[in-house]
């Protein structure tokens, strides 16, 4: 790992408004996640429900499912009907100021080789504390390392992961599914990293990375804590509102149980925060639900709203995951 001085200054918003200012003008911006409300579509488009298959308004609730989500997961393999890259449109694969670029590999018998962005840091006499962050939409990009900048000043080591099928690079995108297999590929390779503190492992996600976290922090216990922002954990209300981007056999509801949170909101196992925009009204029950189910099931969970859009509340979204990581472990 190349040196560098860990920064002790505090950040600017200035600093994190121009760095949300590069991720919104990216050409992969983050996808908004707004659960259930119904879309306008064209007049000859139809809008069903996955469950069921018929036109739907409106989304029942995803059962709540007994079992581990890890264990099913073991069980479990997605039937992928349409096999190709991910659909974010991308930048090329060039490390950002600050950052070096690694590679991790993933899938059945590690054939991936994927890309990974980490901070520069100086190794010390006692290990540091590691920031694992997903990022938004289905491609990464140069704005969503300049976002960062809070986790690095407050001394973590950081890394963003890409994801298979994203950036050019080869699999096949799943949606929600085997991208999981590359968070937690990607987790063993940032916990084995020189000067990483392994028992100070966190995770955050946005958006889509999100969603990702939120199922990634049910399906390992290497985390301490994670915090999801202004993720969907209900698959079903999530491609309800983006069919296009289903790629697996949808008449089949254990694809889109496999894919949500909600369904196994007992299988957490770590305390988290699960933060959202104040513009995002629409996600409120399907969090809610989430809560209720986690904190009935004994896990530790805190909602939180901020104050803004989708991208705009990102700032402090990051800012509230700091505050949480320090109060669980220093």
């Amino acid at each position: 790992m190349t040196t560098s001085e860990d920064n002790a200054f505090p950040l600017s918003r200035r600093t994190v408004l121009a760095g949300l200012a590069v991720t919104l003008l990216a050409p992969n911006i983050a996808r908004a996640v707004e659960t259930a409300a119904p879309v306008a579509k064209p007049a000859d488009a139809k809008v069903v429900d996955p469950q069921t298959g018929k036109p739907a308004a409106a989304m029942a609730d995803p059962p709540l499912l007994a079992g581990d989500y890890a264990k099913e997961r073991h069980k479990f393999r997605t039937d992928l009907l349409n096999k190709g890259p991910a659909p974010d449109k991308y930048e090329p694969l060039v490390a950002p100021s600050g950052a070096d670029q690694i590679f991790y590999r993933s899938g059945l018998g590690g054939e991936l080789e994927l890309v990974a962005w980490v901070s520069r840091y100086e190794r010390t006499p006692k290990p540091k504390p590691a920031v694992l962050f997903l990022h938004g939409g289905n491609a990464i990009g140069q704005g969503h390392w300049l976002l960062m900048k809070p986790y690095i000043d407050a001394g973590y080591i950081v890394m963003i992961p890409s994801m298979r099928g994203e950036n050019g690079q080869k699999g096949n995108f799943s949606g929600f599914y085997d991208e999981v297999a590359d968070v937690l590929a990607a987790t063993n390779r940032l916990r084995h990293l020189p000067g990483v503190d392994p028992h100070r492992l966190f995770l955050a996600g946005h958006s889509v990375g999100g969603t990702l976290a939120m199922l990634a922090a049910m399906s390992t216990k290497h985390f301490r804590a994670a915090t999801p922002m202004s993720g969907n954990p209900d698959a079903f209300a999530f491609f309800h509102r983006y069919p296009e981007d289903i790629r697996f056999n949808a008449k089949n509801p254990r694809e889109f149980q496999m894919r949500s949170a909600i369904c196994y909101a007992h299988s957490f196992k770590c305390p988290l925060k699960v933060t959202h925009a104040s513009e995002e009204a629409n996600i409120d029950p399907r969090l809610a639900l989430l809560a209720k189910r986690a904190l009935a099931g004994g896990v530790k969970m805190e909602l939180a709203t901020v104050q803004g859009s989708h991208n705009s509340a990102l700032p402090g979204e990051i800012e509230q995951s700091i505050q949480f990581f320090r109060s669980v472990a220093v």
